[in-house]
């Protein structure tokens, strides 16, 4: 299934996509996308709905991030060797764990604003995970029982304020609009293999990013597990699990970073694509 949230921001009303890839209301059988509707038996409960029923939406509302009233937005750094290597960083023994303020968290198409005086706005494809029953010290054996589905996230980072203002990574990773997610939460059983997904990121239609999720340092049963082991998981909770190479800060011969009027796209397989322009702060 691909779940999502469409209309104006803080109005968003749950939904899913038909195989006909239409959007189909599903406002009067759930009430949100969040909680007990991602254990595993809520998400059967919509699996066995006949979407034929359901209220057809038409035209081409926003979305809004597919999961309402995230609790946890936790991230994890450098979880691709060769990024490591392009951020001139060594490679982590362990899961590099910071978390992204949940205010941050936009639709997949609205704008990212730079925040006032940004020098260094970057840009991360990246895979999230949505949790889909709590997770408390879980055996990696165990972990992907407790995943929902996954999502797209664009892990906007301002580098200056992550790398040189001291401190922990959370300052340069959680201003307003840095968490775009969506288009969709795609549940489990479309993704049976989170560790082949290719993905990509362009900046003013140039290619910048292109990875796949095999790549990754620590696998999403690696993660679930072990952030698990620091903090309980709950159902709505996001991992956003790292990013191939291609970043704006690793660009040769001179960084590049983000400016106002620039659109990034990007995308992973399954999963859809998203769509940013990128504005000054007003």
């Amino acid at each position: 299934m691909k779940l999502l949230r469409f209309g104006p921001a803080g109005q968003e009303r749950p939904g899913i996509l038909d195989g006909d890839g239409r959007i189909r209301d599903l406002s009067g059988e759930i009430p949100d996308i969040a909680g007990e509707v991602l254990l595993p038996a809520g998400l059967a409960r919509l699996a066995a709905l006949d979407l034929s029923a359901l209220p057809l939406v038409e035209g081409e509302p926003r979305l809004g991030c597919p999961v309402a009233q995230v609790g946890k937005f936790v991230a994890v750094g450098l979880n691709y060797a060769d990024h490591a290597a392009e951020a001139n960083m060594p490679l982590p023994g362990e899961p590099v764990i910071f978390s992204k303020a949940t205010s941050c968290i936009v639709g997949p198409n609205d704008d990212v604003v730079l925040p006032p005086a940004s020098t260094k706005g970057d840009w991360e494809v990246e895979l999230g995970i949505v949790v889909g029953r709590t997770a408390r010290h879980v055996p990696k054996n165990e972990a992907l029982r407790h995943v929902a589905g996954y999502c797209l996230v664009n892990d906007v980072s301002e580098r200056e304020y992550q790398l040189e203002r001291g401190g922990t990574w959370d300052k340069g990773k959680g201003f307003d609009t840095f968490g775009p997610i969506g288009p969709y939460l795609v549940t489990i059983d479309d993704v049976p293999d989170p560790q082949a997904l290719d993905m990509w990121l362009d900046v003013n239609g140039r290619r910048m990013q292109s990875g796949n999720t095999r790549t990754m340092i620590f696998d999403v049963a690696s993660l679930v597990s072990y952030i698990s082991r620091i903090m309980t998981l709950l159902p709505g909770d996001v991992i956003t699990t790292g990013t191939p190479p291609g970043v704006g800060m690793g660009q040769k011969p001179e960084p590049v970073y983000l400016k106002a009027g620039d659109v990034m796209e990007l995308g992973i397989a399954t999963l859809g694509t998203q769509r940013q322009r990128v504005r000054a702060w007003a």
